[in-house]
C-alpha cells in the first residue's frame, strides 16, 4: 500500500524551529555538521535492527525500514547537490520525488542490514564532503527545481533537518 505523498514545502526549516522534531536551525554551526551527520547515522543501525523494522505503524506512515532507506538516499542526493554547488555556478538540482523513489526502489522489501551499512557509508561521504567545504564556498548558490534558492550553508541546514526529523519519526 502506498503512502500519501508529503507535499509540504519544508524549506522554512532553514529559518525557524521544527515544532515536530525540535530541530532548531539557529543552533546549527556549519563546522559541526559533519559530526551531527555522523552522530545521526550511528543511531540508525539500532533502529534498523528492530524486529518490527518493516512494520508500518499505520496506513499513513512509513516503516522504520522505509525511513532508513529514505535517509540513506537523502545522504546520497544531497552529496550530489553539494558537489554541483561547489563545481558549477548556480546549478539547478534535478527534481527528486522521494515517494516515487520509495515505490520504485521497493524500500519496504530492502534488507535492513544492507540499508544500515549503506546509510552509514553515505553519511560518512556527505559528512566528509561538508568538512571539506572551504569558508569561501559557503555562499555558493544552487536552486531546487521549484526555484527555491540555497547557499551551501542553507542547503546544509535544510539537509540536516531531514535525517534528524526522520530519526524522530522512528523514535530513534
Amino acid at each position: 500500500m502506498a503512502i500519501t505523498p508529503d507535499s509540504k514545502n519544508w524549506t522554512w526549516v532553514v529559518e525557524k524551529p521544527c515544532p515536530e522534531c525540535g530541530f532548531d536551525p539557529s543552533e546549527v554551526e556549519f563546522e559541526r555538521i559533519p559530526d551531527r551527520v555522523r552522530a545521526n547515522a550511528a543511531r540508525w543501525p539500532v533502529v534498523l535492527a528492530r524486529p518490527d523494522v518493516a512494520a508500518r505503524p499505520d496506513d499513513r506512515t512509513w516503516s522504520a525500514l522505509e525511513y532508513g532507506a529514505h535517509v540513506r538516499d537523502v545522504f546520497r542526493i544531497f552529496r550530489t547537490r553539494l558537489d554541483l554547488m561547489l563545481s558549477e555556478s548556480d546549478p539547478t538540482f534535478a527534481n527528486w520525488d522521494q515517494d516515487e523513489t520509495a515505490i520504485a526502489e521497493n524500500y519496504r522489501a530492502q534488507d535492513p542490514t544492507t540499508v544500515a551499512a549503506d546509510l552509514v557509508a553515505a553519511a560518512e561521504a556527505i559528512a566528509a564532503a561538508f568538512a571539506a567545504v572551504p569558508d569561501s564556498a559557503r555562499s555558493r548558490r544552487g536552486l531546487r527545481s521549484d526555484g527555491s534558492a540555497f547557499t551551501v550553508r542553507t542547503l546544509a541546514v535544510y539537509f540536516l533537518h531531514d535525517p534528524v526529523h526522520h530519526l524522530h519519526d522512528v523514535r530513534g
